[in-house]
């Protein structure tokens, strides 16, 4: 019989795909379990994508590190953000997605046995990459603090040990929508240039924040430009989940570390996708604007329709999660009970530690505001199947 390697032995699969299993294609579901979005592309990009179908120039290995106006446009788009130049010859990468990129930049900066810094609860691609890499997830609680989530700083502190040798954080984040504070990024920052960290941070949705919240940049803080990774996409601001673009932006003393690692890893991001990635990066309107207004308006539907139930709302991002064992019924089996009344959602069992593990989590940006006024109603006829009768606020 075949031995299972070590480094899967803590490796879990998402849950996703089975609360997709069972919801089936019943067309009355509500989908609120996967991370999508029925906003389209910009058109800009997808007119790009198709033109280079069939192009030599779009079918070829080379250049290992991606398109250079493609790494120009990504080198504009951070400093746009961050304020900090980087050079899109030294200091970018072009990447087959953001999770290849998060697993080039932890293969590149840790041995076997290092501790890495994590939020709980968190993405559960973050916590199995660290895994996947030989390293070890160190966990950091965030906590609600007058009606937000906040990270727990005293413990992201006393986590810092002699094996640390990095910090992955997003910005908002999935699943909670979390949006760290300038207070929380300066101590981030403090911690990472006092102990000599890396910082990976993964900004994949960093515009997508709500309530007129500030886009900040970790890489503009003092110290902080020469230990930042960045790994993004345009799968989220600009919705393009299926071109599979992403890029790594990182100080040229460790990207060379981070291209070899990524030949090796991902080899090289598709041709007509990168035409398509740079369109939708150097148009004049990628349509962010619009989407921000629509998510929200989907967001707020969500905690309207659930008004009364321990949940905090989501300040950036897709989807927000609710504590379930506060209600004293565990995320699976409300999970199961949603899905008898057509709503699929997915438990946070694994997808960081304890804090994780007792909520439920809801994507409010794939379906349409109408569908969304549905969810109270199927939520209260879940609940009253698990014997919790008690939650609406009239």
């Amino acid at each position: 019989m075949t031995v299972r390697p070590a480094r899967l032995a803590e490796v879990a699969g998402f849950s996703i795909d089975k609360v997709a299993a069972a919801a089936g294609d019943d067309p009355d579901v509500l989908r609120l379990e996967n991370l999508d979005t029925d906003a389209p592309p910009p058109r800009e990009a997808v007119e790009a994508t198709k033109a280079a179908v069939g192009e030599l120039t779009a079918n070829s290995y080379l250049p290992f590190t991606g398109r250079r106006d493609l790494r120009l446009a990504v080198a504009d788009r951070v400093r746009s953000r961050s304020g900090v130049e980087y050079d899109p010859d030294s200091e970018v990468v072009i990447t087959a997605s953001d999770g290849d990129g998060l697993l080039d930049a932890l293969l590149a900066v840790t041995d076997h046995g290092d501790e890495v810094i994590i939020t709980d609860p968190t993405y559960a691609g973050i916590l199995n990459r660290i895994l996947l890499a030989g390293a070890r997830p160190r966990v950091v609680p965030i906590r609600a603090v007058e009606g937000a989530w906040r990270l727990d700083l005293d413990e992201l502190a006393a986590s810092v040990g002699p094996a640390t040798r990095a910090i992955v954080l997003q910005n908002p984040s999935i699943p909670s929508g979390y949006l760290l504070t300038d207070a929380e990024w300066r101590e981030i920052a403090r911690l990472c240039v006092e102990h000599d960290l890396w910082l990976i941070y993964w900004a994949l949705m960093e515009g997508i924040v709500f309530d007129d919240g500030e886009v900040i940049h970790p890489a503009s803080y003092p110290g902080m430009r020469e230990r930042t990774i960045v790994v993004g996409t345009v799968s989220l601001e600009q919705r393009m989940i299926g071109w599979r673009i992403g890029w790594m932006v990182a100080p040229e003393a460790v990207m060379s570390d981070l291209a070899v690692v990524h030949i090796y890893n991902g080899l090289v991001a598709g041709g007509f996708a990168q035409a398509g990635a740079l369109a939708a990066l150097t148009a004049a309107d990628d349509g962010l604007a619009g989407c921000l207004a629509e998510w929200q308006r989907r967001r707020d539907t969500v905690c309207d329709q659930l008004r009364g139930l321990p949940m905090l709302a989501a300040a950036g991002g897709w989807s927000q999660i609710l504590d379930s064992r506060a209600l004293g019924v565990e995320p699976d089996a409300l999970s199961h009970a949603l899905i008898r009344h057509r709503v699929a959602a997915t438990p946070m069992t694994g997808w960081g530690g304890p804090i994780a593990d007792r909520h439920l989590r809801l994507v409010f940006s794939r379906e349409p505001v109408p569908r969304l006024e549905q969810l109270g109603d199927r939520f209260a006829m879940a609940l009253a199947d698990l014997g919790v009768t008690s939650w609406r606020v009239p």
